[in-house]
């Protein structure tokens, strides 16, 4: 089987090489040349754990091509991938669809024969309906078959989640669709011994990858509000979560508290659910206030930073261990650093930075003056407080007798608890974390 995957970017590539893998015979469509251009020189232009290997097995195995010859791919193809990006629409909350139309109409131009053309990307309800409607209208001479198959992949655990999925789930327009029989056959290592496949109707299709991010974003809101009721209150929040999550109907996954969601999915996806269900007449109360929420958080947790280092803000150096949304990817959009960190340069503090894979892409969305270091230890040099944003393990490998030859200061602020399972009274540091942190001024630690 041959299919064309529309889009070289997380979805597409991702998916496009695990299709491979599977047996098909992909080609990626990719019209930004630059970006075609890292693909055919062998170099992955993202991020994701194991995918530069998986790239290069399936193109020595010639299953997997790259290409910008749409009609090419097309003339071979039995169906047809849309993985092209729908970010938020500025100042609307509505997700930008254009990508998609104009995929659907491009397809539709160069189609010469009969293809069953899938949704891949994440789209609102009713996406499907409308790129039949394009399809038919340009070519009534040629039947289109549709479908919707979100994807669900976490970003730095992508191939194993596409290899060995909870479920895929797969929207067809009738349950007589022929459809049906071309994508069993190619998501066939996925049926055996258990069938993962679930088929339903486009529109369930298309909400329960919508339904499915907003409530695992809802969940994370849920356990920081608390963490911040553990901190007013006397609590922990890692008892609180340890009981929480051996309920089997809760489950202990999304449970750690942190600086907020961001990434990729949750943010864009939660803004179009919502303002969707607006425009439905159905609006959705726990995802509006999780969204408010959400971001009140990060401007929250810079003001603790703030009320920390008090009136030395101005004279203080802050190194940040951490700057992508997660550990485990590049990908800096809506991370917690880009609210946290402008708020902190603002008020004077100078800032010392560190991410294994992030640095590249945040210096383009941070203030200028931002020092970037080649490795933790450099950053924390000098530093008057130390700032962990984001749960890479390598930083699990910092000692306490490493950071004090390093920092001048003694405060480490850990958001992501990396270390709270260390015992800090036998050093000379005074350590925060989320969930068992008292926010009255007493406890307000000045920098040295």
């Amino acid at each position: 089987m041959h299919i064309t995957m529309i889009g070289g970017g997380y979805v597409g590539l991702v998916s496009g090489a695990c299709l491979a893998a599977f047996g098909a015979s992909v080609t990626i469509i990719e019209n930004d040349p630059s970006r075609l251009d890292c693909l055919l020189k062998g170099e992955i232009p993202i991020f994701e754990p194991g995918l530069k290997d998986l790239i290069t097995t399936q193109q020595q195995a010639k299953r997997l091509a790259f290409s910008q010859d749409l009609p090419a791919a097309l003339r071979k193809s039995q169906a047809v991938f849309i993985a092209v990006g729908t970010p938020t629409r500025r100042g609307s909350g509505h997700a930008d669809l254009s990508y998609i139309y104009t995929a659907a109409r491009t397809i539709a131009q160069n189609a010469v024969h009969d293809l069953l053309v899938v949704t891949k990307s994440t789209v609102p309800v009713g996406t499907g309906q409308q790129v039949a409607e394009i399809l038919r209208a340009t070519r009534p001479d040629i039947t289109f078959h549709i479908a919707s198959n979100p994807e669900f992949l976490r970003e730095g655990n992508a191939i194993a989640d596409f290899m060995h999925p909870d479920r895929v789930i797969i929207g067809l327009e009738n349950s007589t669709s022929p459809s049906r029989a071309l994508l069993e056959k190619l998501y066939a290592p996925l049926t055996t011994p258990e069938n993962k496949l679930i088929f339903m109707g486009l529109e369930s299709a298309e909400l329960a990858k919508y339904a499915a991010n907003a409530f695992l974003a809802m969940k994370v809101t849920f356990i920081n509000e608390m963490s911040d009721l553990c901190e007013a209150t006397g609590g922990n929040i890692a008892d609180v979560t340890k009981a929480m999550g051996l309920d089997p109907r809760i489950s202990p996954h999304f449970l750690q508290p942190g600086p907020g969601y961001g990434g990729s999915c949750f943010p864009k996806d939660t803004q179009a659910l919502a303002t969707t269900a607006r425009h439905a007449g159905a609006p959705t109360q726990l995802i509006e206030t999780t969204i408010a929420a959400n971001n009140a958080r990060k401007h929250r947790l810079a003001e603790r930073i703030l009320h920390l280092a008090g009136e030395q803000i101005t004279s203080c150096t802050i190194a940040v261990l951490g700057l992508t949304f997660k550990a485990n990817t590049d990908d800096m959009r809506e991370a917690p650093a880009l609210t946290i960190l402008p708020l902190l340069h603002e008020a004077g503090a100078t800032l010392r930075v560190y991410d294994p894979q992030g640095m590249a892409g945040a210096q383009a969305l941070l203030p200028a003056n931002i020092t970037y270091c080649s490795t933790p230890l450099l950053a924390t040099k000098q530093a008057d407080i130390l700032l962990i944003l984001t749960e890479w393990p390598e930083f699990m490998d910092l000692t306490p007798q490493q950071l004090e030859g390093s920092m001048k200061g003694r405060l480490i602020i850990d958001y992501r608890a990396l270390w709270a399972d260390r015992t800090w009274e036998d050093t000379n540091f005074t350590y925060h974390t989320v969930g068992n942190y008292s926010a009255s001024p007493a406890c307000a630690t000045q920098p040295k």
